[in-house]
């Protein structure tokens, strides 16, 4: 698998916690899978909330709306960059 160097910076007591736990020889891995857990469990929190938003009514109305407009732009933005 490739790998990516990258920094951080950690408060000064989280630091020195994490240099006594852990092994620095097992520090990447550590953070490796503890940004994977974190952002898993980020995910999970987001699919959760669309979850509920797309089963409340005044989100389905919306979404109904929404899907009635057309397409096609019948009048293009001219002052775009």
């Amino acid at each position: 698998m490739a790998t990516r160097k990258m920094t951080f910076t950690l408060p000064e007591p989280l630091a020195a916690r994490f240099a006594k736990h852990v092994a620095a020889r097992d520090r990447s891995r550590y953070v490796a899978e503890a940004v994977a857990e974190r952002l898993a469990e980020r995910e999970h929190r987001l699919i959760r909330s669309c979850n509920v938003a797309n089963e409340t009514a005044e989100v389905a109305e919306i979404e109904r709306e929404f899907d009635a407009l057309p397409d096609v732009v019948s009048e293009p933005w001219t002052r775009a960059r």
